[in-house]
């Protein structure tokens, strides 16, 4: 059985060595940023699995298998810093396994099967994929300063930038000046560089890109540029893992599942970036597979299984995923 042990949600990041989180509990406003230290790093995965624990009736030696999904652990050195602290956690028959938050969304849409290409896009975005014989690869997923182009971050920083330029003569004028300003409830974009400066946070600024898109479905060409531009970026991430990884075979024409993922690609919208992302990579790819999956709480159980084998019986699997948009505690019983 399932059951859903939040009442509160954290957005996680690792950021090499400490998570940088905001949090919300029950249906209070977010809280603000809060930037972990290694030692409350620690003494925050302690908490959370003793609370999941806690509210499955569970203890710590009925537990077989902990995977964690965490963005921003891109290296094997950050892995193995949070495996010891779980180690310290659990006795030492409990499997453990982290892994970068795109593997855990690549196996929800895979069944657990880690092949294929996985394009997440919501505050941040990143391609990430896998061969049969498990090789690996990854493009973008590199911060907003680096290049999540194409991301919530960056559609709506390019907006906010496209403002700037108008309003100081450098740049086309566009509908994105009245209609941001409107939502962020600013009388001139004058007030834009303190507003973004006053809490430059990565979700903050992504919140704006339905703006975006709002303003270009009502032709403002400024916003429909910005959204051609991040809908190549995104495909261009995914046809660089596909590529070097060569799931599309010699010919270019070898299926491969494509597993979509983010608030960015989701179809809400008459002009809809996902379905525009599909029709540029299969321009080249044409076995390119999407798939949408429709659950997503149960991406870090997908990922212990494949770990354990693809079994299960008896005890229990605590899947999480820290990641920039949630944190989700869930138990198998």
């Amino acid at each position: 059985m399932w059951v859903n042990l939040l009442k509160a949600s954290v957005r996680f990041a690792w950021k090499g060595n400490h998570f940088e989180a905001k949090w919300k509990m029950k249906s209070y406003f977010l809280l603000g940023v809060l930037g972990f230290t290694e030692t409350a790093a620690r003494e925050t995965l302690e908490q959370v699995m003793a609370e999941a624990l806690s509210k499955s009736g569970s203890n710590r030696s009925a537990v077989r298998a902990v995977c964690l999904a965490v963005s921003g652990v891109n290296h094997p050195t950050d892995q193995q810093r949070i495996l010891n602290w779980l180690r310290d956690i659990f006795p030492n028959h409990v499997k453990l396994f982290v892994q970068n938050d795109a593997v855990a969304a690549l196996a929800s849409g895979t069944m657990g099967k880690l092949h294929g290409c996985v394009l997440i896009a919501g505050t941040g975005t990143i391609s990430y994929g896998f061969t049969e014989d498990g090789r690996e690869a990854r493009a973008a997923g590199a911060g907003p300063i680096l290049g999540d182009w194409g991301s919530g971050y960056g559609i709506a920083a390019q907006a906010l930038t496209a403002v700037v330029k108008a309003h100081d003569g450098r740049g086309p004028q566009t509908m994105l000046t009245c209609s941001i300003l409107r939502t962020l409830g600013l009388p001139s974009p004058d007030e834009l560089i303190g507003w973004t400066y006053e809490d430059p946070s990565w979700a903050r600024i992504a919140a704006l890109v339905p703006v975006v898109v709002s303003c270009a479905e009502a032709g403002d060409e400024v916003a429909n540029k910005i959204l051609l531009d991040s809908v190549q970026e995104l495909a261009a991430s995914v046809k660089a893992v596909a590529q070097r990884l060569g799931l599309c075979g010699e010919d270019g024409k070898d299926s491969f599942p494509l597993v979509m993922v983010g608030g960015v690609l989701e179809a809400n919208k008459r002009w809809d970036i996902g379905k525009e992302v599909i029709n540029c990579i299969s321009k080249d790819y044409p076995g390119a597979c999407p798939i949408r999956p429709k659950v997503s709480i149960l991406h870090s159980f997908f990922l212990s299984l494949k770990f354990l084998g693809g079994t299960c019986s008896g005890g229990s699997i605590a899947g999480l995923e820290f990641s920039q948009e949630r944190i989700k505690r869930k138990d198998l019983t």
